[in-house]
């Protein structure tokens, strides 16, 4: 049977094969760091490895290239650590399982790491490659993309000397982008005291599960269901009807990532208890007609558990009932100026009880800064109106778009040479590291581009096998048509 070994152009396939074998989650990039410096130490190149852990490799031009602007190829080394809920699968020890279907690479009940492990491989291909014709390389891998962007943050001014970023962590083949939204993290918490559960209670778990999650940002339009607004409709109705209330709760699991699933432990009057039944099989109807061709797979599980030693006092799981109710979640505004691109949007992506508090926190995007910081305060204020402190943090810039790019005007124009189509100039809803390192580099000339892959963040991740080798392609001819230096006067 093929792997993924034997695929062309083969050797970003083997370069992409070898990143899945080396565990390398977010904020646990050890093992690929390492591996990364190996990498360019073995081909003869100067290698670096700065304070935070980013590695940089430079490669020479080739002859008669060398008076060409120079190139930083950049790609992150971080991946997004998802699973299915019955997969077995330790992020920080175990390799990614890869299989082909149906014209795509996928994972075996995990994220695959194509986002941005396919930029990585093209890089790397770049740089061992003996018979590509190019100009001065320097590949910059980034750590923590994915949970902070703090390779890019950290990343120091004049380390690098190119001229020309080539981006390579965008996910549609055939699309270039010039900008993407930036981004702030809101934090909510609430802290409860805790009570004895009353005499006559019956303990039930709720569940919900099967949502297809996905990206935050690329995803956020597709009207996709998140766990934590479901639970928390469930849960604030059955409290009003039949005295529900709640010992604790978990949901979602990654800030970027939409949830796809989300459980609390709640107690019930037992006199009520065949109501309560009656009404969590009718709120899944209702919730499954909703998301009718969107969720085909959603569920809401209500099972007997063991009874809690207590539960949080009402007012508290009232408050929490109520801002989260309120709270803005999916795509807020689309962009007057890029058709069909989200504007603003905001993701509530994680509830959790640390250290005895309820922990909510959400991820708000937009391509404005104005909107971003707007959206956050109101979500703050939502917060703290019922009852918890609240705060922003991580607030990263998005990459304003320049149509009059000069590389922009060189790859349209080799998109159009080499497939006889044109390319298509976008923005992105996303967070790129552009936006963190043009404000560092601002002589920099910046693109984004990449092969197309599906589902990113969710373990439904694909890449499409046959985009892979036009992006490749694209890349190889990219490089032969970069600019000359510009002449000093």
């Amino acid at each position: 049977m093929s792997t993924i070994k034997d695929l062309e152009p083969n050797g970003v396939w083997k370069n992409f094969y070898s990143l899945t074998q080396i565990p390398r989650p977010s904020k646990k990039e050890a093992k690929v760091i390492a591996f990364m410096k190996k990498f360019g130490e073995d081909l003869g190149l100067e290698t670096i490895v700065d304070d935070c852990g980013n590695v940089i490799i430079r490669k020479p031009a080739t002859p008669g290239m060398e008076n060409r602007k120079g190139v930083i190829l950049q790609a992150h080394l971080d991946m997004v650590p998802q699973k299915n809920a019955d997969k077995v699968h330790d992020f920080e020890n175990d390799p990614i399982e890869t299989h082909i279907e149906d014209g795509w690479v996928k994972a075996n009940g995990t994220t695959l790491g194509a986002d941005d492990g396919m930029g990585a491989a093209a890089a790397m291909t770049v740089l061992e490659s003996k018979d590509l014709a190019h100009g001065p390389i320097e590949a910059l891998f980034t750590i923590d993309e994915e949970t902070g962007m703090t390779g890019a943050n950290l990343l120091k001014p004049g380390i690098l000397q190119g001229d020309i970023l080539m981006n390579m962590d965008s996910e549609t083949e055939g699309e270039l982008y010039v900008g993407c939204a930036g981004g702030v993290d809101t934090i909510g918490t609430w802290t409860p005291t805790y009570e004895d559960v009353p005499t006559g209670m019956k303990a039930f778990r709720l569940f919900v599960k099967g949502l297809k999650g996905g990206h935050s940002g690329m995803d956020i339009n597709l009207g996709r269901a998140n766990a934590n607004k479901v639970l928390n409709t469930m849960m604030l109705m059955a409290a009003e009807k039949y005295g529900l209330r709640m010992a604790c709760i978990d949901g979602g699991s990654l800030r970027n990532a939409i949830p796809r699933e989300a459980e609390a432990i709640v107690v019930v009057p037992a006199d009520k208890e065949e109501q309560f039944k009656a009404y969590a099989a009718e709120y899944e109807s209702i919730v499954k007609s909703e998301f009718e061709g969107i969720e085909p797979e959603l569920a809401i599980l209500c099972e007997p558990a063991d009874m809690p030693k207590q539960i949080i006092d009402v007012k508290t799981q009232d408050n929490m009932f109520c801002a989260i109710a309120r709270y803005p979640n999916g795509v807020i505004a689309m962009s007057p100026d890029f058709e069909g691109t989200t504007e603003t949007s905001s993701n509530l992506a994680t509830i959790k009880m640390e250290d005895g508090k309820i922990v909510c926190a959400a991820l708000t995007r937009s391509l404005v800064d104005a909107s971003k910081d707007k959206l956050a305060e109101q979500i703050r204020k939502n917060l703290t109106d019922n009852g918890a402190e609240a705060y922003s943090t991580g607030d990263y810039p998005g990459w304003k778009p320049n149509i009059d790019s000069p590389i922009l005007h060189t790859m349209k124009e080799t998109y159009k040479d080499k497939f006889g189509t044109d390319a298509k100039v976008m923005v992105v809803h996303a967070g790129l590291e552009c936006g963190i390192l043009g404000s560092k580099y601002p002589n920099w000339d910046m693109v984004s581009f990449g092969p197309t892959l599906v589902h990113p963040h969710s373990p439904d991740e694909a890449v499409n096998i046959e985009s892979v080798g036009k992006f490749w392609d694209f890349v190889v001819e990219t490089l032969k048509n970069i600019p000359l230096k510009e002449e000093i006067a």
